[in-house]
């Protein structure tokens, strides 16, 4: 009898072994599995003070919080595209898991996302949170295949499906390393009250060309067509004219013009000169060229021409090439707008247009 008791106990306390082995190895294959797979948002995304962006060129961009600017900058302290920080902070606020790679496309994916990743590391307080891997876009592009490495956690083995709550569609677009993309396309943020002077001139069309001077250090204004005052001015028209350089912005940065083009561009005559002094001191230029359009197109002025007339190419005063719309600076290089110009002599054929391939000669 007591040797049964003894077999009996032996096997109860065999079988609550096993049950406790079960229970943990689907706990650790669940929960704490799944955990370091899926949990990809960061709780403290306000806290984020430091984001690093690898590509798969090699290419990084190191964006850090500066807390007395209270706005984000590269490693160097310039200034980057406020709106690109926010899209990834908001993909760390509202990123949720999708699914899982079925057993084929695990495999596929791991193999590709070796050499094809973009690499983005969180930190928090100036340490290191998590990584996301983000791979290739899922297979209904609907989500995007991507990886986890955190703190706690440590780094996922597999891939899995990802996706922005309330978005559909892939979520790599929200990360590049490209410096050209980072930077600030802000020309102008002024008040008029900053301003001492601003001069618009018209190589070509000298009848187009007017300036506007402050007088004193009141709220005076000499207004000049082809350097000759206007006789009257009106200073409500002026404070309108001026205001309109409180956000004066580029387009895209030059991803099409090589070296050799930029310097060809540069030898051609602008068809506008921009100049504004600033009351401590400050100058900056802005030289405008057209860009050749291959059929024509109707300006401003009614007038059939072979350039675009939508946008156009500018050289900043760092020497920079960009591209501008005629939308945002027409308010500033239109004087007749606010100003009575004598533009009867108007002749916008005239201007020197040449095609990247005109530039390589």
């Amino acid at each position: 009898m007591r040797k049964k008791v003894i077999i009996l106990l032996l096997a109860l306390a065999a079988t609550v072994a096993l049950i406790f082995v079960s229970l943990k190895i689907v706990r650790n294959s669940g929960s704490s599995v799944e955990s370091e797979l899926i949990d990809f948002a960061i709780a403290d995304a306000d806290k984020i003070d430091r984001i690093v962006i690898t590509d798969n060129f090699g290419r990084v961009m190191d964006l850090n919080y500066n807390k007395k600017l209270k706005e984000w900058t590269d490693k160097d302290g310039n200034c980057v595209a406020q709106e690109g920080v926010h899209y990834i902070i908001d993909a760390c606020k509202k990123i949720e898991f999708k699914g899982y790679l079925n057993d084929n496309a695990v495999e596929t994916n791991i193999n590709l996302m070796r050499s094809q990743h973009i690499k983005v590391e969180y930190f928090i307080d100036g340490k290191w949170e998590k990584t996301w891997y983000v791979g290739p876009p899922s297979k209904d592009h609907l989500g995007q295949v991507m990886l986890l490495e955190s703190k706690d956690l440590g780094k996922s083995d597999k891939p899995v499906i990802m996706t922005i709550k309330g978005m559909y569609g892939i979520i790599e677009p929200r990360f590049y390393a490209d410096p050209l993309k980072w930077r600030c396309t802000g020309i102008f943020k002024l008040e008029a009250d900053e301003i001492k002077k601003v001069e618009v001139v018209y190589p070509l069309e000298p009848a187009r060309s007017f300036s506007v001077e402050r007088v004193g250090f009141g709220k005076k204004y000499s207004v000049k067509q082809q350097n000759v005052p206007l006789p009257a001015v009106d200073t409500q028209y002026v404070m309108a004219y001026l205001n309109n350089f409180k956000q004066v912005h580029y387009e895209t940065p030059n991803y099409i013009l090589n070296e050799k083009q930029i310097d060809s561009l540069k030898k051609t005559s602008p068809f506008c000169i921009l100049t504004v002094d600033t009351r401590d001191g400050k100058s900056s230029r802005i030289r405008m060229f057209r860009i050749k359009s291959d059929v024509d197109q109707i300006n401003e002025f009614g007038q059939s021409v072979r350039y675009e007339v939508d946008r156009f190419w500018a050289e900043l005063p760092d020497g920079q090439i960009v591209k501008c719309q005629h939308f945002v600076f027409d308010k500033i290089t239109f004087g007749h707008f606010y100003f009575p110009l004598d533009l009867s002599s108007l002749n916008l054929n005239n201007y020197e247009v040449k095609s990247p391939d005109q530039y390589r000669k």
